[in-house]
């Protein structure tokens, strides 16, 4: 198989276009059976068993590419009971959660030459599956060839088998030479294959994101046209396949995708909404753009990996300014408090989207602390002020530095540097004021039962007043000892008695 950096060798008069396609299918064989030690096990018990087996969809297109990993797919005429039957004594763990799809899911270690590998199998029988307009859950009934179950998949690159333990690679939808051009097309006409599943429309966006394919005229079209279609699909389903888009290598390409479609107006309406009219006399930066650039410049910052929390918020942070625009007297163009719209708007969608409580809170947080910094000027701030910006961030201020200086994109080479400054600056005093006072777990000096003891009184609302009051003693001043702050509670006291 080629390696996966190099180009496929260029072809010439002495060797046409489907010998070099041919050769490429022997090398890519030997690479799935070199890579995959499973195989030919698995596939043997299926043959003993009465069935046939094949590696299909994605883990054939991944080591065409050079990168198939240790998750492998597999199809057969087996049912999903004659497949538990067959898989269950080889199998180190089995589970059944898409058995009503069809799937049967399974773990397999394997040991060679002192290496264990851990590899996560799924069987699939040979299936076809649609939607009729009225059901958002596909309608599943098998099938009788390897064949018959590549047409229902969703693009030709998706569609290639390797028969087992015989090593007969199937291409019957001319997938290799489109992952050779890197394009993406339907088995199907692409009407009939995205009413079948219209969540495919949006696989086409993460494909040519993830994998930096473009998608075939004929299956845009397809897309715009029917884009209305993925309204029939769960918000669960739409949630993952964004998901795995964001998380991509370059995301921006898949939701630009998105938008040019329609399909954005229908999943993440906001996302496309941020395309504001300009004009000679109201001028402002194109908000679409720049938000796509700031997630772009988040993940440049991104140091464990990808996280969904910060992309979303980067990508969201501004919203709100569709619905704050106002054209000043002078010219200008304001969005007075879009961070705080654009944190409600975001709550709205992502709980629409079925996202998790926690995981919504932390992206609309991150939306609505997203200009604070802008106050810090050039270290105006006092240690109080330093301290409630930590403090308002708690475990989201890593990913609040990330996405602060991600928003700056501005071409002015001297603001951004000052911007950056600025904000090194402030990073500085934090990470000075977190060593002297520990700022991350910040308390007032006297806890709950302290107070009650030095007041005298039992629990109630008095008490977490007087907290309250400490705590923002201690965000002013810093930490103070005991005899310092018992003193500052019962003048405090003394004076809410005095106010009756």
């Amino acid at each position: 198989m080629p390696n996966a950096n190099e180009d496929p060798q260029p072809r010439t008069p002495a060797q046409p276009a489907q010998e070099q396609l041919s050769a490429v299918q022997r090398r890519a064989v030997s690479e799935l059976l070199r890579v995959s030690p499973v195989a030919d096990d698995l596939a043997r018990r299926f043959q003993e068993a009465g069935f046939r087996l094949a590696l299909v969809g994605g883990s054939v297109r991944d080591a065409l590419l050079g990168r198939l990993g240790n998750d492998l797919d597999f199809t057969t005429d087996a049912r999903p009971e004659d497949v538990l039957r067959i898989v269950r004594p080889w199998a180190d763990a089995v589970w059944e959660v898409g058995i009503a799809f069809g799937t049967v899911g399974c773990r397999k270690k394997t040991h060679d030459g002192g290496e264990t590998r851990t590899f996560h199998v799924e069987v699939t029988t040979y299936r076809s599956e649609a939607y009729d307009r009225t059901s958002r859950k596909p309608e599943v009934s098998y099938g009788d060839s390897v064949e018959a179950d590549l047409v229902r998949r969703d693009f030709t690159v998706n569609a290639m088998a390797v028969a087992l333990p015989e090593k007969e690679f199937i291409d019957p939808h001319g997938g290799l030479e489109d992952l050779a051009l890197r394009v993406l097309r339907t088995p199907a006409a692409p009407e009939t294959s995205f009413s079948d599943d219209p969540l495919r429309m949006m696989r086409a966006a993460r494909f040519a994101a993830q994998l930096d394919f473009t998608v075939a005229d004929e299956v845009l079209g397809a897309m715009k046209a029917m884009a209305d279609r993925i309204d029939i699909v769960s918000a669960e389903r739409v949630r993952d396949e964004l998901n795995k888009l964001l998380l991509s290598d370059r995301p921006v390409e898949g939701l630009r995708l998105l938008v040019e479609t329609g399909l954005a107006d229908r999943v993440l309406p906001e996302v496309p909404a941020m395309r504001l009219e300009r004009d000679e006399h109201h001028r402002h930066k194109d908000v679409y753009e720049h938000s796509l650039t700031v997630l772009e410049q988040a993940i440049d910052l991104e140091d464990e990996g990808p996280d969904l929390v910060l992309r979303l918020a980067a990508l969201l942070h501004d919203i709100g300014k569709p619905r704050t625009r106002r054209f000043e007297k002078d010219g200008r163009v304001s969005f007075h408090h879009h961070e705080v719209v654009g944190a409600k708007m975001t709550r709205k969608r992502l709980t629409a989207l079925k996202y998790s409580n926690e995981f919504v809170k932390d992206v609309s947080r991150l939306v609505e602390l997203h200009l604070r910094f802008h106050g810090y000027g050039t270290g105006e701030w006092t240690d109080s002020a330093v301290r409630r910006y930590v403090r308002d961030a708690g475990p989201l201020l890593p990913r609040l530095h990330k996405l602060t200086r991600s928003d700056c994109t501005t071409r002015n080479r001297r603001k951004a540097d000052a911007l950056a400054r600025a904000y090194d600056g402030l990073e500085d005093r934090i990470a000075r004021l977190e060593k002297q006072e520990r700022l991350d777990s910040i308390r007032p000096d006297l806890n709950g039962n302290d107070i009650m003891e030095v007041l005298g009184v039992g629990p109630g609302p008095m008490v977490g007043r007087a907290y309250k009051h400490l705590l923002e003693l201690r965000l002013e001043n810093g930490p103070m000892e005991r005899d310092e702050a018992v003193a500052a509670l019962k003048e405090w006291a003394a004076l809410q008695d005095q106010r009756g």
